[in-house]
């Protein structure tokens, strides 16, 4: 059966409406899971069958049965680990029906159909009796129900209710036990993300700071915890100032609360600073006794970092204080780390909480709209004074006495920078209802309130009297925009250049005036783990899973590229950079499609696992802005990349390894369009036939 999905187009700005299969939500959540990185992660996969067996063979000596209970059980790997540890049955809960599916197709072709029950239900449904789903309660407990903050995916409550309801009373539990772990640190590059720095501009009339509100400065931010990968992170950009503190525990085989709580834990700065974010991350012991353990910690608090494992299913936490705070060598403070059943997050305090009314459980929220307009890595754009030059020079070259300025941006500090310049008059456009909140905070707090006018209607809509009937000279963008997930897609801009071009001027300038797509092969150091088939995991056939992933992949979107900030994920270039298609502002959409098809050399050896694709603003002709690569890439070909954007990422769907003897020309093929009607970029890129002989 076919359904009509509405959607509202990124690049065009429009609300379509398009026939979907009715399963097609369903197919955009496998396509773009972990599963296959969960697969591929053998420390993980290697610590949970150490912790089974042990757990089985603890209640078999005790002359009992095994009966476990799997909660989140995915494929069913770790029930088919259990079964072969000797469990006598298996009780899998998977809620999402297509997994849970091809868990019972996965457990069937490996041949455990008799000792695993697949059951497509959330946990707390799950019944016990004799007409229920389990018969008796289990004596050993399975789950994997972690994520990046390890309560983020609801463990709290299933476990409480797993306890009350589904298991025996100190039942076995693998995980046995998890552990919470911070370090507080100063970093001006991690406090970029969270607050909104001055941004000083040397005008005629002398320098002029923009300032933030006072109730952006006051703001505890955005609640939702940042994970990213941390060993990525390099160690010039932060200063610790705490040793690692063990935070707060959870031991799975007993009673687990839900309920909000607080752990603090009394510590001495190690050198004197500014503290700013709180790092953290968690381990968790397979075992009673703490022997087998499975940790998340970063290269520098790792007891091996050679072993290091790389996942993406599971990553480190930032957290930003809600204030930053000066500390002092050897002067004692606690740190509180408070919890609700989904959240985590974190204070600084004098004494212990017990001692401090000023402790407040409620969890921060977001009250000066900025945290909710800008996400992280757009706090790091906007105070990137770098960039921010580039765009006050480039502002110079084209600023007029006499111009008429309009902004067409989600956010963005350009008109103030116009404004300051020396434009005669300027207008913005904020067509949201939070953006047209926080611009006039911040042009309030700068006393620009009378100078910039803000218009809040969509772009498209512009009337003249919008406009004080008024031809607008300077037509202004990043360009910007929230609804953004692809380069492409603020193109965006382009549109809203056509859509108002009645209101430009004889001789109307356009920053940037052109836009280029660029491309490169690269071979990924981990990230090809996402869309690898695993085949075989830990000795059990899961090709049902690559398969269920690669029809999910097939569906019309997920064929397309995909969103990834690539300073976390390193690569090495197999080809030169090559610009594909160019894109010029100056002039209105063309009605006919933009064509590109041409060859990439392949000049390195390694493994073509794909191409990645970013947009370059071309601001003046002697002004580039690039949202991707931004130097050449280095002698063995490691990237340095935009880490304020997300690059596209095409994964090819065979991988030639480049260090095997081929012969002929190694090219990659590639065919792109640019539809104006539809505001998308497709796409196909093929190996050559030397390459495909090779594969």
């Amino acid at each position: 059966m076919k359904v009509f999905c509405g959607r509202a187009n990124p690049t065009t700005g429009s609300v379509e409406w398009l026939e979907e299969d009715e399963h097609y939500d369903y197919h955009q959540e496998i396509a773009r899971s972990s599963y296959a990185d969960m697969l591929h992660d053998k420390d993980r996969n290697m610590k949970y069958y150490q912790g089974i067996r042990a757990a089985v063979s603890r209640v078999k000596d005790r002359g009992q049965k095994a009966l476990v209970l799997d909660i989140g059980t995915g494929t069913g790997l770790l029930s088919m680990m259990a079964v072969t540890a000797g469990a006598d049955f298996c009780y899998a809960i998977e809620v999402f029906k297509p997994m849970a599916d091809a868990a019972v197709k996965i457990v069937e072709k490996n041949g455990f159909s008799d000792k695993i029950k697949v059951i497509n239900k959330h946990s707390t449904e799950v019944t016990v009796g004799p007409d229920g789903d389990l018969p008796c309660r289990a004596n050993i407990l399975i789950t994997e129900l972690f994520d990046t903050e390890l309560i983020g995916e609801g463990a709290l409550p299933s476990y409480e209710h797993a306890h009350r309801h589904l298991v025996q009373a100190n039942c076995e539990a693998v995980p046995h036990r998890a552990t919470v772990y911070a370090q507080l640190v100063e970093s001006r590059r991690m406090w970029s993300w969270n607050k909104l720095f001055p941004i000083r501009v040397q005008t005629s009339r002398g320098e002029r700071v923009i300032i933030p509100p006072l109730e952006l400065e006051r703001c505890p931010g955005a609640p939702s915890v940042c994970d990213i990968q941390l060993n990525q992170v390099s160690p010039a950009d932060f200063t610790i100032l705490s040793d690692v503190l063990p935070m707060f525990s959870v031991d799975f085989s007993k009673q687990v609360s839900s309920s909000a709580a607080c752990h603090s834990r009394q510590f001495e700065p190690l050198v004197s600073g500014r503290a700013q974010v709180v790092l953290s991350w968690w381990d968790i012991e397979m075992d009673p006794e703490g022997k087998i353990k499975c940790t998340m910690a970063p290269f520098w608090a790792h007891s091996n970092p050679e072993e290091l494992q790389w996942r993406d299913h599971w990553m480190q936490c930032v957290y930003f204080l809600p204030q930053e705070e000066p500390v002092v060598q050897g002067s004692a403070l606690c740190l509180v780390a408070h919890h609700d059943d989904y959240c985590v997050w974190y204070s600084l305090q004098k004494t212990s909480p017990e001692k401090n009314e000023r402790v407040h459980p409620v969890r921060p929220v977001c009250d000066c709209q900025a945290h909710l307009l800008w996400n992280r890595p757009r706090f790091g754009e906007i105070n990137d004074r770098n960039r921010t030059e580039q765009y006050i020079q480039a502002l110079r070259t084209v600023l007029k006495p006499d111009s008429v300025c309009l902004c067409v941006s989600d956010g963005s500090l350009l008109s103030m920078l116009a404004y300051h310049l020396g434009a005669e008059q300027v207008f913005t456009v904020e067509n949201s209802a939070a953006s047209h909140r926080l611009m006039k905070k911040i042009f309030r707090a700068n006393h620009l309130e009378d100078k910039i006018n803000i218009i809040e209607k969509r772009p498209e809509l512009l009337t003249p009297a919008d406009l004080e009937g008024k031809k607008v000279s300077l037509l202004l963008g990043e360009p910007f925009f929230t609804t953004s997930l692809l380069p492409w897609h603020n193109l965006y801009f382009w549109y809203v250049r056509t859509a108002v071009d009645q209101h430009l001027g004889p001789g109307a300038v356009v920053m940037p005036q052109a836009a280029s797509l660029h491309v490169m092969v690269v071979e990924f150091r981990d990230l090809w783990q996402i869309r690898s088939p695993c085949g075989n995991c830990e000795g059990f056939d899961v090709r049902i899973m690559d398969d269920m992933i690669k029809r999910a992949l097939d569906f019309r979107e997920s064929k397309e590229a995909e969103p990834h900030p690539l300073w976390e994920y390193p690569c090495r270039s197999l080809s030169k950079p090559q610009q594909i298609l160019t894109f010029d502002f100056r002039q209105p959409v063309p009605l006919q499609p933009v064509h590109a098809e041409g060859t990439i050399e392949l000049r390195r050896r390694g493994r073509s696992h794909g191409a990645v694709l970013w947009m370059e603003y071309h601001l003046t002709t002697d002004s580039t802005v690039s949202t991707g690569l931004l130097k050449p890439a280095e002698d063995e070909g490691d990237c340095c990349w935009n880490p304020h954007c997300k690059q596209a990422v095409y994964f090819f769907n065979t991988t030639l390894d480049l260090r095997v003897p081929l012969g002929g020309p190694q090219t990659v093929t590639y065919t792109v369009e640019f539809r104006p009607h539809a505001g998308d970029i497709t796409m196909d890129f093929t190996l050559s036939d030397a390459l495909d002989r090779g594969c």
